[in-house]
């Protein structure tokens, strides 16, 4: 890995600036819809059309790379998260929000699939792990500093034309009444993309060889629907319902506790960055020093079985919550047994898989995205409904999963 320091790097500095513009937008939203005049079902379908256009579309970007080269489609990933952020920070309603959200979810998801391909291009077997692990360590640092920056970039003020100004989204705090700019952080992750292009362009060597570019045959294939269900019909399909369920749990959670804190105890947006960017913080450290050894002296499944009752004691804490400290304890408690839950099932799924660990690890990934993608849905038709309902809801799949692990998880070393 010494002598291809430099596209390591680029790589590296690549997935960072995705994930900042993925954390960058989450304690935003809940104030867009707010201004923009909108409900938290709104709020759902933005989120859940982000993750839903990166279930449908990261596959075909990852195939089209294997045929058209790993330099250009990365290029087209970072070029329309510029374009698409800079139409995110000009939005003027709901509708241009709703559009450039689910462009950005398109174009973005070219990124990871040609990032980790370029990565496998350029390691050897034994450092693979190694440079799996730096691109996880990438999307790490963006998702701890991402709602960190998105918060802390509202309260900017630039001396811009008001021909500009006329054009960004400016709404003021409901307990200090001070002017929070929505459009900046935007901007801002927009720039880092276009900072980056140049660096790409002339310092990223293409990797894949000209006699390595293929095209893949066409052939009958089952569709992504089919192969879902044919999976859960194998041996490790409770594995994938597992992951699932988990899945729709945290991203109910994490769709709607900005809003939730927002309306119900005054937070801003820097305030909601903070805790962001704090379970950020917690997750890695748990997923990187934490798990491996509770896994190794407790097994998979009790992990699984622990994490799982204390997500559901977070979620009822967060519903109980009596003011926005109390939340932030909440939901940091929450994350810390959650945290727990993903790398376990995924570990479990690499031990138990019949055949390709490949297809394995795609077909769980696939779960967990489409768990990403329709827990915001729920999330935000049941904050409509009753503001606590999500987390109530959430806690009741914690607890299917729980009863659901308790039957089929069996205790292996």
């Amino acid at each position: 890995m010494k002598n291809q320091a430099t596209p390591i790097a680029i790589l590296f500095a690549s997935l960072v600036i995705i994930m900042l513009g993925f954390g960058i937008a989450i304690p935003l939203l809940p104030f867009y819809i707010t201004h923009f005049g909108a409900s938290a079902s709104a709020l759902g379908l933005m989120m859940a059309l982000y993750s839903l256009m990166q279930f449908i579309f990261a596959p075909m970007w990852g195939r089209f790379s294997d045929r058209a080269g790993r330099k250009p489609i990365l290029l087209i990933g970072i070029v329309g998260y510029f374009i698409s952020f800079m139409l995110q920070g000009l939005a003027q309603n709901i509708t241009h929000l709703l559009v450039a959200r689910t462009l950005a979810g398109i174009l973005t998801s070219a990124t990871l699939p040609t990032a980790m391909a370029y990565m496998v291009d350029i390691t050897s077997e034994e450092d693979r792990s190694k440079g799996a692990g730096l691109m996880g360590a990438a999307m790490g640092v963006g998702m701890i500093f991402g709602p960190m920056l998105g918060g802390l970039l509202t309260g900017l003020t630039l001396p811009l034309p008001e021909s500009i100004t006329r054009l960004l989204q400016v709404t003021t705090d409901a307990s200090t009444g001070e002017l929070i700019n929505l459009s900046i952080p935007f901007f801002a992750s927009a720039l880092l993309a276009l900072i980056a292009i140049p660096f790409i362009l002339t310092l990223l060597p293409e990797s894949l060889p000209a006699e390595k570019k293929h095209i893949t045959p066409v052939t009958a294939r089952e569709s992504r629907v089919s192969q879902l269900f044919n999976s859960l019909r194998g041996p490790i399909g409770f594995l994938y319902l597992m992951a699932f369920l988990l899945a729709f749990a945290l991203s109910n959670m994490e769709s709607i506790v900005g809003m939730y804190g927002k309306d119900r105890f005054s937070m801003n947006p820097t305030e909601l960055g903070i805790m962001m960017g704090g379970i950020g913080i917690l997750t890695v450290l748990q997923q990187g020093i934490v798990i491996g050894p509770l896994t190794r002296k407790f097994t998979e499944a009790k992990v699984i079985r622990g994490g799982l009752i204390i997500s559901i004691i977070g979620f009822s804490l967060m519903a109980f919550a009596f003011s926005k400290w109390t939340l932030v304890a909440a939901t940091l408690f929450f994350c810390f047994g959650n945290a727990l839950l993903q790398p376990s099932v995924t570990a479990l799924v690499s031990k138990r898989a019949k055949g390709g660990q490949g297809a394995a690890m795609g077909m769980n990934n696939s779960f967990q995205s489409l768990g990403r993608a329709t827990g915001p849905l729920w999330a935000g038709v049941a904050y409509d409904i009753y503001a606590t309902l999500s987390f109530w809801t959430g806690a009741f799949i914690q607890l299917i999963a729980l009863l659901y692990s308790l039957k089929v998880l069996r205790d292996e070393k």
